[in-house]
């Protein structure tokens, strides 16, 4: 049997079964049949090998053509019982009207966008603008412009993600300082709220990335009162009450002098318990004067402007109002503990 013979006996085979297909299960028996990878059509293309040199571009591309028919004929019953097989199901089908509805669940905020959201309004309502910088940065914005040199052992305290030597993951939000110095004049008042990330070990109270806004404000005659002042009022502002703070020197390459701010623990009103170490304190935040460097590194003259900057902890301070023992629970996706939040 020639191969000119064997394609026209496969067609009219197929045009025989076709005429007999009653569903879309006989469609696809038939593609499994003759386009299957051990169909018929496939078991032409071995007998190519025996052909002359002249016959086969011939004959391959009778195969072809015959191959292109099959498929879109099947195509089009495929659609046609499948439309048909859908109708029949319709209407056939009965709706239950007795059947309970079914609850449609609202979304809500995440606990940290909630609070988030809340301290940046806190701040907008203070005058303060707000502001975004990248969270892959360079080594410059993140650490140098900021009085950490090159060599500066204070760069110990930050374990950082390098992606190169000049490119990384910015270990806090003050990479948007000197960019926004760069931008604006004098007086500016802003904050800048975002994620950062550090090489920590994952425990209960640390993570490998968090949230944080900084808040600075730069302009002649700017003191550490005015720090003190504007601390006092955001904490009063957030936690709803007046609340009592503490500020302890502290060291931060970025600023001179520099502070810890700490309030009396919410929970237990400063008698002392577990969330507070029995201490009666909560670290909240660490603050400063602008170090004279770093308005030099932003092109403003130190000589004349005086700054104070701030940095706060979002999940710090969620599990201080939420009283939350473990930070991993915030980044666990946990359902049970994500509907604990209202919208």
């Amino acid at each position: 049997m020639t191969l000119n013979t064997q394609i026209l006996k496969i067609r009219e085979k197929f045009l025989h079964e076709y005429k007999e297909v009653k569903n879309s299960k006989d469609i696809e028996r038939l593609k499994i049949e003759y386009l299957g990878k051990k169909g018929l059509l496939q078991s032409l293309m071995l007998f190519l090998k025996d052909a002359s040199t002249e016959e086969r571009p011939v004959f391959g591309k009778e195969i072809n053509e015959l191959k292109n028919e099959i498929t879109i004929q099947l195509e089009n019953g495929l659609i046609s019982f499948l439309s048909k097989e859908e109708d029949k199901k319709l209407n056939n089908e009965e709706i239950d009207v007795t059947l309970p509805g079914r609850k449609n669940f609202q979304g809500r905020f995440h606990p940290l966008t909630l609070l988030m959201n809340e301290v940046i309004d806190i701040f907008v309502s203070m005058g303060f603008a707000v502001e975004t910088g990248p969270d892959v940065d360079s080594d410059y914005y993140n650490f140098e412009a900021l009085n950490f040199a090159k060599d500066h052992p204070a760069r110990d305290m930050q374990d950082t993600f390098y992606l190169n030597d000049e490119m990384l993951l910015r270990t806090h939000t003050s990479n948007v300082q000197v960019r926004v110095m760069e931008k604006f004049k004098p007086p500016i008042r802003c904050i800048a709220p975002g994620k950062c990330f550090r090489n920590e070990n994952i425990s209960s109270r640390s993570h490998v990335f968090f949230h944080q806004v900084e808040m600075f404000y730069i302009d002649e005659k700017v003191t550490f009162a005015s720090l003190l002042a504007t601390m006092d009022e955001f904490c009063s502002k957030l936690f709803k009450k007046k609340i009592e703070t503490r500020f302890r020197p502290s060291y931060f390459p970025f600023v001179e002098p520099g502070m810890e701010g700490d309030i009396k623990c919410i929970i237990c009103s400063g008698q002392g318990c577990k969330v507070c170490k029995h201490s009666g304190w909560l670290e909240v935040f660490g603050a400063g004067m602008i170090h004279p460097e770093v308005l030099k590194s932003g092109g403003i003259d130190p000589e004349k402007y005086t700054g104070f900057a701030a940095g706060l902890g979002i999940e710090r301070l969620a599990m201080l109002m939420y009283n939350i023992k473990d930070i991993r629970y915030f980044t666990q996706n946990d359902l049970k503990f994500l509907q604990q939040f209202d919208l």
